[in-house]
């Protein structure tokens, strides 16, 4: 019988207070037949509600008693990443680090560290359109989708030079973390929840359990195959009706993936439809309808690259992808002749259409 989980792509929020969805398309990912027979193993699946979205676990344990027990760890971390990095409680370890903006360096734990560090060659790898120190913009456009309302030229003016990662200085040996100009806010919502399902992965190899899956929203982080099958089968919804079945699918182990987009958390202003995705270069909303799917070695570079790759727009995204190593996309946008397809080295993830399921379409 195939297995089916509904999983939505991306969410701006970092609480588990409320459900602040903000996603780009839908994910659809289920087990795929393989070839090799395995040693007997159970499937289970938990879920718990963290960083704005709700986590699932899809795992094969001998038993019940270890796959709770793995899981449990599992979702312990994440609700320490949480609090660890939402920008929606004052009291995380991100915000007090906010808070002394205009300060001298600042000691962080190794997480925040790591995802900082990430952050800041992904910015240097996209030029820019991948940006943590755009927290001050990201705020402001929050409002003005919940006011439906667009920022003040002067707000915005003002938000933007807070913004540059020049402004954040780290020190490895140290492992501090500086703001060099006061009123500086760091926003981890493109990147946080990508490494926070890597994490859980790893805690659950731990404890010996290899064959998983971890979906936070629209971020996916993939271990091993089921047992006796060659990956976990992921579809991706048509940007043109996003609540429909999935009609292409892609075949992933050992792997990250996530898709950015504006498909549930947007705004109509002005007769204008403007994204969730901000572009940190200018300070402004994307326009339009767009999805993009990325496949990496692990969802906290898909999750940051997803991102990026929105801001971009198609050609120079393309360009990133073909000098990234072990990377693939496919960009969806809506225009007035229909969607517009754009790709590059789908090919090896593309999974045919299970038998019963929707036929799917040649990518």
């Amino acid at each position: 019988m195939q297995e089916v989980f509904k999983v939505s792509c991306r969410v701006e929020a970092m609480t588990t207070r409320g459900r602040n969805w903000i996603l780009a398309s839908l994910f659809w990912a289920t087990s795929v037949c393989g070839l090799a027979a395995e040693p007997p193993l159970t499937r289970f699946e938990f879920s718990q509600p963290h960083m704005g979205t709700r986590f699932r676990i899809v795992l094969y344990a001998p038993d019940a008693a270890l796959a709770a027990r793995a899981s449990d760890e599992a979702f312990q971390r994440i609700a320490r990443l949480d609090d660890t990095m939402t920008d929606y409680r004052s009291g995380s370890e991100l915000m007090s680090l906010c808070h002394k903006a205009g300060g001298g360096p600042v000691a962080v734990s190794e997480d925040l560290f790591r995802v900082l560090s990430h952050s800041q060659e992904l910015a240097k790898q996209t030029g820019g359109a991948f940006d943590i120190t755009a927290g001050p913009v990201v705020r402001l456009w929050r409002r003005a989708r919940r006011r439906h309302e667009l920022p003040e030229k002067k707000e915005l003016a003002q938000a933007r030079r807070l913004v540059g990662t020049k402004y954040l200085r780290l020190d490895a040996e140290a492992r501090t973390a500086q703001l060099l100009k006061p009123g500086m806010m760091l926003d981890l919502g493109g990147i946080a929840k990508g490494y926070a399902a890597d994490e859980a992965l790893k805690v659950l190899a731990r404890h010996g359990i290899t064959r998983a899956l971890v979906a936070a929203g629209g971020d996916i982080a993939a271990g091993e195959a089921p047992p006796s099958e060659a990956g976990w089968r992921i579809g991706i919804a048509p940007l043109e009706s996003p609540d429909k079945p999935p009609t292409r699918f892609l075949l992933l182990h050992d792997a990250g993936v996530s898709t950015s987009g504006d498909a549930e958390q947007h705004a109509e202003i002005g007769g204008i439809r403007y994204s969730h995705v901000i572009d940190p270069r200018t300070g402004r909303a994307l326009t339009g309808r767009s999805s993009v799917t990325v496949v990496a070695p692990n969802a906290t570079s898909s999750d940051g690259l997803a991102t990026a790759l929105s801001v971009l727009g198609p050609r120079r995204a393309l360009a990133l992808v073909r000098s990234t190593p072990n990377t693939a996309t496919l960009i969806l946008r809506a225009s007035k002749k229909g969607t517009q397809t754009f790709e590059y080295n789908l090919a090896p993830f593309v999974a045919p259409a299970a038998p019963g399921s929707h036929p799917g379409l040649p990518l």
